[in-house]
């Protein structure tokens, strides 16, 4: 498969393939798939002959750069028209979310910016034979779609948001915030918490707590549950497992160790920290990532089986807990070039087919650096992904969110990562945040949300993205998440 590429309506002689894989039919990222730039095309080569669509950061004037899909295609000799082919699947997925949201037949302010992305793309396609002519047309038909896909999801969100608040459907602990260890016991980290959040998330690191085998150290821990103890609080903790290297104490990472005392030794661990918070500790994000952090190597069965121990784990160490099944990279671009891992949804699929006892499926949703599930994607993709969950008998928990208050460089520059209407300050996170937080939340199916950071620290996965500077001051990102606690405890 071939796609030219156009910018103002000539060839580009240079294009940075960020973010860039191979999709197939079922929307699973295509393995060995080679993705290649030179003189103005863009050369995919997958190992079958199966259609498929390509995605990959995009810029848009006016709007910023997010990371788009094609529609699927089949192979042809012909390049195809990348900004084409990029409108075609965004007119797409507005009309087939408008139908599932049932904005059809009815009047409404948006029909302007409707009939002009969809005239704008038919004139594209009367100019298809020429290629420049055609990716003009269809650039300012993606420019005007990429609004109206925001402004719808923006509005449904608004009409089911105010009709679950007007019945009282949320309560304080809807929204909560990770926090940071290292601070809960300054006095002003501990109000400004209090004083936006009902849930605390106790951050877990297995690597840090049993540092070697047999002994723990819970002193954090237990500094976090007396710091909020006697606080008007719902506390949760986790993730207990996470099999990703930084997670792992080094004991467990030597070689030779197979998955059998792998798991006895995490299901110790599991158990010894549930017993010891079963009085303080009431919810717990049990496993971490297994659809893309292995780095074990569990076959499909063994990820199965870890997933069902950890929960029974808890289930020994209190039986009232509420067990989190956590998933990360919903859109599962690792799939295509991490081994050993396995799409988003179909891990979800698995684990509610394998009759395994967990309560809620958690997301983690971190926008902003220029890695895997972390490029900026435009509300109405997010609100689409959500959406899958509405068919799963499962209540669902943001566990993870988070998005910079700044533009950064490296991971972190815009170009690589992505850009939401302008580059990051604080303005721009403040509206992100409300925007994400009413769609989340217009979900009935969506039980909390847990912001990710409270402060900008060292180790925050997306840099910057703190509620309050790392000196305790407000950003408007803090005042657009009082305004909504206001809203949802004072009705």
């Amino acid at each position: 498969m071939k796609f030219q590429v156009f910018k103002n309506g000539k060839l580009v002689n240079k294009f940075t393939l960020s973010g860039a894989y191979l999709f197939g039919g079922d929307g699973i990222a295509i393995r060995r798939a080679q993705i290649t730039f030179k003189n103005g095309i863009i050369e995919c080569e997958k190992p079958s002959m199966e259609t498929a669509g390509l995605a990959l950061l995009w810029p848009i004037d006016g709007f910023g750069k997010v990371l788009l899909p094609t529609t699927c295609l089949p192979e042809r000799e012909q390049p195809y028209n990348l900004n084409v082919e990029i409108a075609r699947a965004k007119l797409m997925q507005i009309i087939n979310k408008r139908e599932d949201w049932a904005f059809f037949g009815r009047p409404d302010d948006l029909a302007d910016f409707s009939k002009e992305a969809q005239d704008l793309f038919i004139q594209a396609l009367q100019s298809i034979s020429d290629a420049p002519a055609a990716s003009k047309l269809a650039d300012e038909s993606l420019e005007r779609a990429i609004i109206l896909s925001e402004k719808l999801a923006g509005k449904q969100a608004s009409l089911v948001f105010d009709t679950r608040n007007k019945s009282r459907g949320f309560g304080r602990g809807c929204l909560g915030c990770r926090i940071d260890t290292r601070a809960i016991a300054n006095p002003g980290y501990l109000e400004k918490l209090l004083k936006l959040f009902g849930f605390a998330m106790i951050p877990i690191n297995w690597a840090k707590i049993e540092s070697e085998k047999g002994t723990y150290d819970f002193s954090a821990i237990d500094a976090c549950t007396d710091a909020l103890g006697k606080k008007k609080l719902a506390i949760g903790a986790g993730p207990l497992l996470r099999f990703s290297k930084e997670y792992l104490p080094a004991w467990l990472l030597r070689d030779g160790i197979g998955f059998e005392k792998i798991r006895e030794a995490a299901y110790r661990f599991v158990s010894n920290i549930v017993t010891r918070y079963s009085n303080t500790i009431h919810a717990w994000r049990v496993v971490s990532g297994l659809n893309a952090f292995n780095c074990f190597g569990f076959s499909f069965e063994q990820v199965l089986e870890m997933t069902r121990a950890a929960n029974m784990a808890v289930k020994q160490g209190s039986d009232r807990a509420l067990k989190i099944v956590e998933i990360n990279n919903l859109w599962g671009e690792y799939y295509a070039t991490t081994p050993g891992t396995i799409p988003p949804l179909v891990y979800v699929d698995m684990v509610v087919q394998s009759g395994i006892s967990f309560d809620a499926f958690g997301l983690a949703m971190q926008f902003g650096k220029n890695e895997a599930g972390m490029h900026i994607r435009d509300m109405m993709q997010i609100s689409a992904v959500l959406d899958y969950f509405a068919a799963v008998a499962k209540p669902l928990y943001i566990t993870e969110v988070e998005v910079p208050s700044r533009n950064g460089s490296g991971l972190y520059d815009g170009e690589a990562a992505g850009i939401w209407h302008e580059e990051w300050d604080q303005s721009r996170q403040g509206q992100w945040i409300e925007q994400f937080y009413k769609i989340a939340l217009s979900k009935p199916f969506v039980e909390r949300i847990t912001y990710s950071n409270l402060t900008d620290t060292a180790d925050s996965v997306i840099a910057g993205s703190g509620l309050l500077t790392a000196g305790l001051e407000p950003r408007e990102s803090f005042q657009t998440m009082d305004k909504l606690r206001s809203a949802i405890v004072k009705r």
